[in-house]
């Protein structure tokens, strides 16, 4: 470089190379890729507008014969009311996706999955769960039944393979192996307790229709 062009350089309050460009940009992009803001991107960022209101809802049915009215988001599904609102927290979440049958209970004595149901479509109707049942004096005869047949490991799919199968018998599909199986078929046990589960049922049937 010629001494003329070293002195013009030398002159300049400041200087941008290649090499300073290169650094700044990393540098920018180290702090966007940890969610950090330059001054710069601090002034241009806008707050977020609030999410939109929903009005809640008061709904009343009865569980296990208790009336309740509950307050509550109107996208709220019946297994999320029993379990996180009522306390009733024998019905479980399983797949969440009306899949696996974890979270069967009855509503007007006709089986559903309530993670599937809104809390305000059972309004005014009776909800049972697990918990209605039976109680530790004396358990249902499905239970009793589930129990003697060792039809559980787990457990975590019990009580909504027992509320499955008490509608089997009360919508009259227990009549053979073949129609359980089918009538059951929703209802996933991950530990493979099928022959027990079919066992208990075929025994509590003739107790339920005894």
């Amino acid at each position: 470089m010629s001494d003329d062009r070293k002195r013009t350089i030398e002159k300049r309050p400041w200087s941008i190379t290649r090499r300073a460009v290169l650094a700044s940009g990393s540098a920018v992009g180290a702090l966007a890729a940890f969610g950090l803001k330059t001054p710069a991107m601090a002034q241009e960022t806008t707050p977020a507008a609030p999410a939109a209101f929903l009005p809640r809802v008061l709904v009343s049915f009865a569980v296990n014969g208790v009336t309740q009215d509950i307050d509550l988001d109107p996208r709220t599904s019946l297994l999320d009311a029993l379990r996180e609102t009522i306390g009733l927290t024998g019905t479980k979440k399983g797949c969440d996706h009306g899949q696996c049958g974890a979270c069967t209970v009855h509503v007007d004595g006709r089986r559903v999955a309530s993670c599937l149901t809104l809390a305000a479509q059972v309004a005014d109707r009776e909800i049972t769960t697990i918990e209605g049942l039976g109680d530790d004096e004396a358990l249902h005869p499905m239970q009793q039944a589930f129990i003697d047949h060792d039809a559980l490991q787990c457990g975590y799919c019990t009580p909504g393979q027992i509320m499955a199968a008490v509608a089997c018998v009360h919508e009259g599909h227990a009549g053979s192996e073949a129609e359980i199986r089918e009538y059951m078929s929703g209802n996933i046990c991950r530990c493979g307790a099928y022959p027990g589960i079919v066992a208990a049922i075929r025994n509590a049937a003739q107790v339920m229709e005894g």
